[in-house]
């Protein structure tokens, strides 16, 4: 039984990074997503349920202009929040599917294809029809796979434009970031082969200090009188 290769490593955490630059890709647009879409669902709704407060509430009797326009200003936010959020969380939640099996199927077959994209398409519209039964879940893929098809081509042909795809500039930066870990290993390598010969020449040099030391204080030392001067004092 053949062992299974290992993830590739674009996918997983780096050395020097708590996740992988996918994933953070992968975070970003997910929050892009989020905050367009409370902007795209949330100011319709603005607008909207502020137009209809004021053509519902004719007849009321308001104590002031201020309260008035308060109470529409509440409304307005009431409807704000409440679509603002629906229409936020499931655009988040497309664009993060999408873009996990994008990715995902990029990094597996180490490529960018127009077929990643579609297949990417299928399973999201799948995901998100998959309450309504069988037929729904047929309708999201197919729905799914045709929007896929043009945002993946539209997508292809400006890296085509720019002249580097996606893929290939990650790859760039795998390969720089490679060489980067085999230049510091090689320079660690060098440095544990220098570190006993400076340790011993530092130990020499420290022994040849104390020797001198040792010798400049025994020259210090004061004479013992000699023999002739004790004949002479006798």
């Amino acid at each position: 039984m053949e062992a299974r290769p290992p993830a590739p490593r674009s996918f997983l955490c780096s050395e020097r990074q708590r996740t992988s630059k996918e994933l953070q890709d992968i975070y970003k647009a997910a929050i892009s997503a989020g905050i367009i879409g409370w902007a795209y669902g949330g100011i319709p709704a603005f607008i909207h349920a502020k137009q209809r407060y004021i053509e519902q509430s004719q007849a009321e009797v308001y104590h002031n202009q201020l309260d008035a326009v308060q109470s529409a200003h509440r409304a307005a936010t009431r409807g704000f929040i409440r679509y603002g959020w629906r229409w936020s969380w499931r655009t988040a939640m497309f664009v993060t599917i999408f873009n996990t099996v994008n990715t995902g199927l990029n990094v597996y077959r180490n490529k960018n294809a127009l077929s990643h994209f579609v297949i990417a398409g299928a399973i999201t519209g799948s995901l998100f029809r998959i309450n309504l039964g069988l037929h729904g879940l047929v309708a999201g893929g197919i729905i799914g796979a045709l929007l896929g098809t043009p945002i993946g081509s539209l997508l292809m042909a400006l890296q085509m434009y720019c002249g580097e795809t996606v893929q290939e500039r990650k790859q760039k930066d795998r390969k720089a970031f490679q060489e980067l870990k085999v230049e510091e290993r090689k320079a660690r390598l060098q440095f544990t082969e220098l570190l006993p010969e400076e340790i011993e020449s530092n130990l020499q040099k420290d022994q040849s200090e104390d020797d001198a030391q040792k010798i400049e204080a025994l020259l210090n030392l004061p004479r013992n009188p000699s023999s002739t001067d004790k004949q002479d004092k006798d």
